[in-house]
């Protein structure tokens, strides 16, 4: 007997363990997807999507992070600023950035993707081709703050607009690409950096005037490419066939728990208020994001530190930004293969702990650079996927833009701490907290991965007959088939 009730919550496991909302195989044939023409699909899409989305967010953070590259090219000086004032207008970015994430995602679908992507981008291009001709430190203040609020909802609705193309197995290397953009942002940042700065004094303008400008009008023609590349409904895009709408129509219908109504609702943002699973990924990705912004927005100014000089500073910062791309794509792929996303964060982390341990305890500089590419493993990885674990747990469609606005506030608001962490060479105190935002974090994650743990086998008691469901949530990914990814 024993034997045949393990035998029947194995064959449970293995019926659900491959569909996003454990559908019955009645649904299963009425939204049938032919496998080798799905691979076709995705492929197309993927060739549509990936570069636009991929283009506008490597735009945004180049944008928000080259005031790291212009501060080691005499910026203080020009605007008469000291290292504090720096500190302060790196810190008064996120005052805007963390009020308007919430309210962006929730707004998109009825502002429409593309509207509010190609405004935005367009608002924070302005901004910062005006920042190139700031002449003092409230210049620079003002400019941060527009960029934060402008840049704010681009993250979140993003991420919004992949949920509603991909699987929830899926995800994982589409948010990849997302983060990915963010280290290449750091390489082509620091490459662009270098090459700007160049033109020092030409037509009478500093090098780091012009970092502004051309980085400003480059972000111009990419809010051109977003609103004719990105459709308002991806399931009906001007390049798919009529077979491959149907398709995208069947998919959908296989994962209509997940996608949810179209319909705004109050009661699902109070439903994910009360949700345990915010709060715990919230914190962790406060505790990523220390090290996200600090390390993206200070690495010059750290290699600096190791009597490295100004261009020096800047292009040495690209082989490890590149590393810190490829080894997230590798890591969000075996994410999605095996569907796990706490595990993948805590071993990125041990990379990173091991980098800033160096960093606080070694006295030689090609040490200390070996260092960084420790760190940038832990840097990109933990934030992009743990933000892809509570996308895929999360549902239906204004439950999850809630989660990734709040979830995205509570993180970002780490981008005012690394303002003030990071104020003088050699960065210690920066570092150490990074370290120890790292170590908190990997306590967070246990305490989330048994949370989790614990929910599905409630489900599991559940459909087996052995409890009555007395949960106050039993829709969305409140349903008991609903498997939550560890």
């Amino acid at each position: 007997m024993a034997a045949t009730k393990t035998d029947s919550l194995d064959n449970a496991e293995k019926s659900t363990s491959g569909l996003e909302n454990n559908l019955s195989s009645e649904t299963d044939e009425e939204f049938y997807v032919d496998p080798v023409k799905e691979v076709k699909l995705l492929a197309k899409l993927d060739l549509a999507f990936t570069p636009v989305i991929m283009l506008v967010y490597l735009s945004c953070f180049l944008d928000r992070s080259n005031i790291g590259n212009v501060k080691v090219a005499g910026i203080l000086t020009d605007i008469h600023a000291t290292n504090s004032q720096f500190s302060t207008a790196v810190s008064i970015f996120y005052a805007t950035y963390v009020v308007f994430e919430s309210p962006a995602a929730i707004l998109m679908k009825k502002v429409t993707p593309r509207v509010i992507l190609t405004t935005l981008c367009a608002v924070w291009s302005l901004t910062t081709i005006f920042t190139g001709f700031i002449t003092n430190v409230g210049g620079l203040y003002t400019t941060r703050l527009i960029l934060g609020a402008c840049e704010a909802g681009l993250f979140p609705c993003l991420n919004l607009y992949l949920t509603m193309v991909y699987r929830r197995e899926e995800q994982a290397k589409r948010v990849a690409y997302l983060f990915s953009c963010a280290a290449l942002s750091g390489a082509f940042g620091g490459l662009l950096a270098y090459a700007l700065l160049q033109m020092d004094g030409v037509s009478g303008k500093a090098g780091w005037r012009w970092v502004y400008i051309i980085e400003g009008c480059f972000s111009i023609l990419v809010a051109v490419i977003v609103f004719f590349g990105l459709p308002n409904d991806p399931t009906n895009a001007w390049f798919l066939n009529t077979e491959e709408r149907e398709m995208m129509r069947c998919r959908n219908g296989q994962r209509q728990k997940y996608l949810g109504s179209e319909k705004f609702s109050w009661e699902e943002i109070r439903i994910e208020l009360r949700d345990p699973k915010l709060y715990l990924s919230g914190l962790i990705q406060f505790m990523q994001d220390i090290l996200l912004y600090g390390f993206s927005t200070f690495l010059p100014s750290i290699l600096k530190a190791m009597n490295y000089n100004t261009l020096q500073s800047n292009y040495l910062t690209i082989p490890v930004y590149l590393w810190g791309a490829i080894i997230f794509l590798i890591l969000a792929w075996i994410s999605d293969r095996y569907e796990i996303r706490g595990p993948i964060v805590m071993f990125a982390n041990i990379f990173g702990i091991i980098g800033y341990v160096l960093l606080l305890t070694v006295k030689q500089n090609g040490v200390k650079y070996f260092a960084t590419y420790l760190c940038a493993v832990a840097v990109y990885v933990g934030p992009g996927i743990n933000l892809t674990w509570l996308n895929v747990n999360v549902a239906p469609h204004y439950r999850r833009a809630t989660a990734i606005g709040l979830q995205q506030t509570m993180g970002n608001t780490a981008g005012a701490v690394a303002g003030q962490i990071y104020r003088a060479a050699p960065y210690k105190l920066g570092n150490s907290f990074s370290l120890g935002a790292l170590c908190l974090s990997q306590c967070l994650i246990v305490g989330k991965i048994w949370y989790v743990r614990r929910e599905n086998a409630v489900k599991e008691r559940i459909m087996r007959g052995e409890v009555e469901d007395k949960r106050r949530v039993r829709t969305g990914d409140g349903e008991v088939d609903f498997r939550y990814h560890i």
